[in-house]
């Protein structure tokens, strides 16, 4: 006690003595109801936790959804491979699987707003540290770049000239060493502290919002920060539509400079601006959790302060983590998780959510990069179509399923067939889009003939093999280059260094070729492929919350934290982990024409379509019929279960007229005890 205090009560031990039972009574639960000023304060109100937490899985939702709208862009920049790609889009679940365990452990014992601030100030840091990238690589240099020199006769058919390529193999050495051969790692390393910053976000804040929030706004909590986390995404997928729109060096030159179209394959997006403003966004929500405490008052509302004080005369059992050591715990996780992983049912449902969640993994990195190249779109509109349409209509198939559960009373065996139902029906809109698709286009010297290096028209233009600048000849027919065109002359545009078209073609009959491929002619068939994408995922998810309500009812109750770590854990090592790699792998065993720099292969430049879609949509419809073996094995064996219950029960009652049982008097008693 301060002086202050001491002053204020002089004699406490007399007052004591003059006070009845009643009135030390009525004294409690007054300072109960009235907690001291100091926890009065604004930061003490679980609703405005809610609010900093919403924003901040938002904020953090943001990056993650951003980063995988990027992921094209970011390889056709610095000439990444579609499996390099898989391993960037991925390299978050590293640090996220070795710290995850230990969420569970430390979870009751640390400060956990002040671990969740620091968590999301590591990734607001793992954000501009993606964003660096840009700073540290110089300027976008396409080949045949178009210099402002109205004279500049770079990409043309220049007969009889020892042509050479733009970088020298001096340049080429020092430019990979100096900036290109360092983008990667610094990638990585942003993805790893992505991972590692977001560990403590999500279990720390819902294990918080759970201990002080009041038994009846909990669940309404909880479901808006679970409508966050499904909206999250979709924004940074919009957000990638909105900052691909600009150019990616649009911090270092006019716009009267860039000589690109936003349809013309070698378009770069400035990626890198959204990456800042989700880092902003994320250093401002970090700074609420500073100021959160420790613990907080329990929230109550009018029908707690109504009902009678049972909480308080049920004691909580005591949380058995708390009382083991991280030894101990981590030597007895193991044997939990083998434990529950032996119930059949929890097995076959977490593996069929694994194939889906590897389908899904898969789709968010790289189906903005199929709609680019198979309907021959932008990567702006192609975020657009994945985050204004797709994601949606997945969140609200999620809503739709957990609201007929409740509606219907879903059983266990009717949740498994609820799942396996919904998966049927998604293999029979998944199947028909691998049909849906046209062949790569007409690309002389690449598709369909298997001649390669120089054509004869063009054999005396001395093409550089480096070279990549489509152009589309007027007889339908694309070319790699204008040189490789025989194109000898262009026009320009006057107030900016754009080229109009390119003239006197040798390749093309001495007409004309216009910038730009000709496209796979495919426009038509994108809103049929959307409307049956779209179906698959708004279907596919209904499956979540019966798939969930399986899981949590088919473990022991002392089990359920557990089983919920280690469906996580597996979600990340065998589905968020290699599932982008595995789709990248397949995407580049379709490649005709890797493009070069400096002797060694970038990013590839023209896709077999065909084999495009069948792998890239076949490991879709591969993973859905794995999630449709797994639920109808787990409904299976519910039904046999029922079975086996029903069996016994005839073995003991007497069911059919005129047939005793063995002990009929013990019968006939446990009979009347049971239901109609």
């Amino acid at each position: 006690m301060t002086g202050l205090d001491t002053e204020n009560t002089p004699t406490p031990q007399l007052h004591l003595q003059n006070m009845t039972a009643s009135d030390f009574q009525l004294n409690s639960d007054s300072q109960r109801s009235t907690p001291p000023s100091r926890c009065r304060g604004p930061f003490n109100s679980i609703k405005l936790f809610v609010l900093c937490h919403g924003m901040l899985q938002l904020a953090q939702l943001l990056v993650s959804g951003y980063l995988k709208s990027s992921i094209s862009t970011i390889e056709r920049r610095y000439g990444f491979s579609s499996q390099k790609s898989g391993i960037l889009a991925s390299f978050n679940e590293v640090g996220n699987i070795v710290l995850i365990v230990l969420v569970s452990f430390f979870g009751s014992r640390v400060h956990r707003p002040r671990f969740i601030g620091g968590g999301a100030l590591l990734v607001s840091l793992a954000a501009l540290i993606m964003a660096m990238s840009h700073f540290i690589s110089g300027p976008y240099k396409y080949t045949d770049h178009i210099s402002e020199s109205k004279d500049d006769d770079s990409g043309l058919c220049q007969l009889e000239s020892s042509f050479q390529s733009p970088l020298s193999n001096h340049s080429c050495t020092q430019q990979e060493s100096h900036s290109q051969q360092g983008v990667f790692p610094l990638l990585l390393l942003g993805q790893l502290l992505l991972g590692i910053g977001g560990v403590p976000i999500q279990p720390f804040g819902i294990s918080y919002i759970d201990d002080y929030a009041s038994k009846r706004n909990s669940p309404l909590y909880l479901g808006i920060l679970l409508a966050v986390t499904s909206i999250g995404p979709a924004f940074g997928f919009m957000m990638g539509s909105f900052m691909l729109r600009f150019y990616v060096d649009i911090d270092k030159m006019s716009k009267d400079q860039i000589g690109l179209e936003r349809r013309d394959p070698r378009w770069v997006g400035a990626w890198w601006l959204g990456f800042l403003v989700a880092a902003s966004f994320l250093f401002l929500t970090s700074l609420p959790y500073l100021f959160f405490p420790r613990q907080m008052p329990k929230e109550e509302t009018g029908s707690d302060a109504t009902e009678p004080r049972e909480e308080e005369e049920k004691k909580p059992l005591p949380d058995p983590v708390l009382e083991l050591t991280l030894t101990q715990f981590l030597k007895s996780f193991p044997r939990i998780a083998l434990r529950t992983l032996r119930n059949p049912i929890y097995l076959l449902v977490v593996l069929a959510q694994v194939h889906l969640a590897a389908m899904v993994a898969g789709l968010a990195t790289f189906m903005a990069k199929f709609i680019e190249r198979q309907f021959t779109q932008t990567a702006s509109f192609s975020n657009m179509m994945i985050g204004g349409v797709s994601i949606p209509l997945a969140v609200l198939g999620i809503v739709l399923g957990g609201a007929l559960m409740r509606r219907l009373s879903i059983s266990t065996r009717g949740s498994a067939l609820m799942c396996t139902a919904a998966i049927l029906m998604c293999m029979l809109t998944a199947l028909p889009l691998l049909l849906l698709g046209c062949s790569t286009q007409s690309v002389t010297g690449v598709y369909p003939t298997t001649q390669n290096g120089s054509l004869g028209c063009s054999a005396g233009c001395s093409c550089p093999t480096e070279t990549f600048n489509p152009v589309c000849g007027s007889n339908g027919v694309e070319f790699i280059s204008p040189c490789h065109a025989g194109c000898m002359t262009k026009v320009q545009d006057n107030n900016t260094i754009k080229v109009l078209n390119y003239t006197n073609c040798v390749c093309i009959n001495g007409s004309h070729a216009l910038p730009g491929t000709c496209g796979s002619n495919c426009e038509h068939l994108l809103l049929p492929f959307m409307v049956l994408s779209a179906l698959t995922c708004f279907i596919a998810s209904f499956s979540q919350t019966p798939s969930y309500m399986m899981i949590l009812r088919t473990v022991r109750t002392e089990d359920k934290s557990f089983a919920v770590g280690v469906q996580y854990m597996l979600f990340r090592m065998l589905a968020f982990l290699p599932a982008p790699v595995l789709y990248g792998i397949a995407i580049d065993t379709t490649c005709i024409l890797w493009g070069k720099k400096c002797g060694r292969n970038t990013s590839c430049h023209y896709y077999n379509m065909d084999l495009f879609r069948q792998r890239f949509l076949g490991l879709q419809v591969l993973f859905v019929c794995g999630a449709f073996i797994c639920f109808l094995l787990s409904l299976l064996i519910l039904r046999h279960r029922a079975g086996q219950q029903g069996q016994q029960a005839e073995q003991r009652y007497t069911v059919v007229n005129g047939v005793k049982s063995p002990d009929n008097n013990t019968a006939s008693k446990e009979l009347q005890r049971m239901p109609a």
